[in-house]
């Protein structure tokens, strides 16, 4: 079966279908062919903000087919942590790329001016879009939304963040979904490309669709009736903050604290009770993970002036734990309203929230400790829980105001490295830290997973499991280990993470073979293991060097619980992971005369 790959050059404004069966044979779809392409297409040592540096979209094998089998994957070179860029979406891209015919859509070259890529099927088209530059994504979905009910259509969109290059900036995807974390908004940005709107119309077709038909029954039936994700319905990943609360691993005021006293009056439950109007679901699936907010902002304000009645206009905003935990309790913020309109601040301006928040923290410590003075801010004073400071800090940062905002747009690493305090600077292969202060995996996996994501093997989780219970160096490394190959497979057929738990190794061999593709549990694995290859591979090759990696301070003295951390047991853990990599043939360490060529 061939995958039929999309490419798009901005600076011709050009397109061609390049049909690579050999992709199909080794990695199925989703994140295995966006790692081979990764290593293609990226030329070693390109800056993330050349014309010549790709953007790579893949959608899963099984996306569009089986349950919760929504998630795209993009892959580019990342301005933060200047190697792998990683992210994965839910919402409607996915489909609408399968429906359209293609399984990767590959980006290359860049425009003098604002445009689209527009793409209905086979017709795909490089339009100017001055119009839209400068707007929020959820105006520019608003102004690409097709009036068509037929087919299936995705808009995704920078915002003002990625159109100034703030290296943290998302992509917004369908309003409410997203590409963050590590600046794919900014390679937008740097292409002037504003958007991409995708109307499929084809469909997937199916050798034998009865087989399908049972199998997708008998999954559909465990995602809606099993436990196993009730909770993402239910209150969403908000339900985490309290739970996190009572376990004493809850990050607050910057991890210097592990519970938050104030943490029910911006819990899940809370914001259910009185700010959630609605939830929606991926398409194909029946979970309906995304939790809305409303929130009442005002009316043309400028046309109330003097009137005793202000109107206002009620926006949604999609709220998870880790935008509550990063602009929340980490910024000591207590009123559930402040909070969301933190959250809206980021989304309408296309922010990655936990990099913000995780920045703002730094920036608060940074002035209480005189690093920083009024003369850098602007005249700001950041204050623990002061959302209105953090808001005009938020603008600045996008907008640049400064030598010292223009540093904050490039991450709290780099800010950290220009003005001290490093040791607060709470972040992991520089990717801002995840909400979970459980214990060593919480550590551990986010700064070993090829994208430092909490996502990438589920450290926080086994600390979980483990809780009061006796567990080796070697046995915390395998589980990360064997859970990071694994999940490379269910994202190469496009599983939400959430959906892990449901789609187990036989379950995945069984939904294989209904479509027709007879695989083993070993052969998947070996997949999923090549895949992480490819991944660090290309991150060695990019100067990236694990045992390199600083650690912030701030994690071993902060109680989980667990205890208090300890450095040498974390780098035990780290020698013993480099060491189990390498005998599977995977070298860690950037070779010399490629770091010299990479520093030319």
């Amino acid at each position: 079966m061939p995958i039929r790959i999309l490419y798009v050059n901005l600076s011709e404004r050009s397109s061609r279908v390049v049909d690579r069966p050999d992709l199909f044979s080794k990695y199925l779809g989703g994140a295995g062919i966006a790692s081979k392409l990764l290593l293609e297409e990226v030329r070693p040592g390109i800056d993330p903000f050349s014309p010549e540096t790709p953007i790579i979209f893949a959608a899963g094998y099984m996306t569009g087919v089986f349950p919760c089998m929504v998630k795209a994957i993009a892959m580019f070179k990342s301005p933060l942590t200047k190697n792998l860029g990683e992210s994965h979406s839910g919402g409607h891209f996915a489909s609408a790329l399968r429906f359209a015919g293609y399984d990767a859509l590959v980006i290359h070259g860049a425009s003098e001016h604002p445009i689209i890529i527009k793409i209905i099927d086979d017709e795909v088209k490089v339009k100017m879009a001055d119009s839209l530059w400068g707007l929020s994504p959820l105006d520019v979905e608003k102004a690409l939304r097709e009036c068509s009910y037929e087919g299936m259509q995705s808009v995704i969109s920078c915002g003002k963040a990625g159109e100034n290059l703030v290296c943290y900036s998302n992509v917004i995807v369908d309003r409410f979904h997203h590409f963050g974390r590590l600046g794919l908004g900014a390679i937008f940005g740097s292409k002037k490309l504003k958007a991409i709107s995708i109307l499929g119309r084809k469909g997937i077709s199916l050798k034998n669709p009865l087989a399908v038909k049972e199998v997708y029954e008998k999954l559909h039936h465990k995602v809606v009736i099993s436990d196993e994700m009730s909770k993402y319905h239910n209150l969403g990943t908000s339900a985490n903050m309290l739970e996190l609360n009572e376990l004493g691993a809850l990050p607050t005021h910057n991890f210097k604290e592990s519970r938050f006293k104030d943490a029910e009056r911006i819990s899940g439950e809370t914001m259910a009770e009185s700010l959630l109007r609605r939830k929606i679901s991926c398409p194909g699936c029946p979970i309906a993970c995304i939790h809305l907010a409303g929130l009442k902002t005002s009316f043309a304000p400028e046309h109330e002036r003097g009137k005793k009645e202000i109107f206002h206009e009620e926006v949604l905003v999609p709220y998870n734990y880790e935008a509550m935990y990063a602009l929340g309790n980490n910024l000591l913020i207590k009123d559930k309203r402040d909070l969301i309109l933190l959250i809206y601040r980021c989304e309408s301006l296309g922010l990655d929230a936990m990099m913000m928040g995780t920045v703002l923290a730094w920036v608060t410590e940074a002035f209480e400790e005189g690093r920083i003075t009024l003369d850098e801010t602007l005249g700001i004073k950041p204050a623990w829980g002061d959302a209105e400071a953090y808001i005009k800090i938020i603008d600045n940062t996008v907008e640049m105001k400064n030598k010292f905002y223009a540093k904050l747009a490039q991450g709290v690493v780099a800010a950290s490295e220009k003005y001290g305090g490093r040791e607060y600077a709470m972040a992991l292969g520089n990717n801002g830290m995840a909400g979970y202060i459980t214990g060593y995996g919480a550590i551990l996996g986010p700064l070993v997973g090829a994208r430092h994501s909490h996502l990438s093997n589920s450290g926080y989780s086994i600390d979980q499991k483990i809780m009061n219970k006796p567990i080796s160096i070697e046995q915390m490394v395998d589980f990360l280990i064997d859970q990071e190959d694994w999940l490379y497979v269910l994202f190469s057929l496009g599983a939400c993470y959430f959906a892990r738990r449901i789609y187990s190794e036989e379950v995945v061999c069984e939904a294989l073979k209904a479509l027709g593709i007879d695989k083993t549990q070993d052969e998947l694995m070996k997949m999923g293991k090549e895949i992480f290859h490819n991944l660090y591979k290309f991150k060695v090759r990019e100067g990236f060097e694990l045992s390199e990696q600083n650690i912030p301070k701030r994690i071993f003295e902060v109680q989980t619980p667990h205890g208090k951390l300890e450095f040498e047991k974390i780098k035990s853990m780290i020698d013993y992971y480099i060491k189990k990599r390498e005998k599977e043939g995977l070298h860690l360490k950037p070779e010399e005369k490629a770091l010299k060529e990479l520093l030319k």
